[in-house]
């Protein structure tokens, strides 16, 4: 019996260094603030836009997948990109939004889905995609109100988002405190032709 292996993969776009450095300037105070350290807060080599997340990947299905990938990204133009604003996904994540050409980002995004849904991969029903970059998640529901309130002003500067990364995502061991996932960058495809 053959065992097959996987990885836990995801595209996304990253934010370049200056933008993460911005980002974590505005994230500091947030660290001050009531109930901050019964957060997991992801530490800045965390920090991406996820655009379609595929979950354990057999790696038969990664030549096609890259090849799709590829096209989906040659297929979009680069565009303009900056962190901005936050929002909260109930009680359960924190998170930076997006501002520039959602159009285009969200086209990326499906683009991603539909290359991982083709090359064999299965994906969740495709919902209406909310960009946003995870800053902290809790086990149980928390008031995330002052976090969101503090990041609601916050615009980064705008950057080109020029490429489309493949990210594998090694989780954390469990009961190890303060672990956080690994993530390391499988691929990455240049935007438009």
């Amino acid at each position: 019996m053959s065992s097959r292996r996987s990885q836990r993969l995801f595209a996304a776009v990253l934010p370049p260094e200056p933008a993460a450095e911005e980002l974590a300037g505005a994230v500091a105070p947030l660290l001050e603030l009531p109930g901050a350290v019964n957060l997991r807060w992801t530490a800045r080599a965390g920090w991406h836009y996820t655009l379609a997340f595929l979950g354990n990947v057999d790696e038969e299905l990664l030549p096609e997948l890259y090849s799709r990938l590829e096209r989906g990204a040659h297929r979009t133009e680069p565009f303009p990109l900056r962190i901005r604003g936050g929002g909260r996904f109930d009680g359960r994540a924190l998170w930076a939004g997006a501002g520039g050409d959602l159009v285009t980002l969200r086209l990326l995004a499906e683009r991603a889905h539909a290359a991982a849904r083709r090359s064999g991969v299965p994906m969740e029903a495709h919902r209406r995609y909310t960009p946003h970059l995870t800053l902290a998640r809790s086990r149980v529901p928390a008031d995330l109100t002052p976090y969101t309130a503090a990041l609601e002003g916050f615009e980064g500067t705008e950057w080109e988002a020029a490429e489309m990364a493949l990210v594998r995502s090694d989780l954390p061991v469990d009961g190890v405190p303060g672990e956080q996932p690994r993530y390391e960058v499988v691929r990455a495809w240049p935007l438009g032709r």
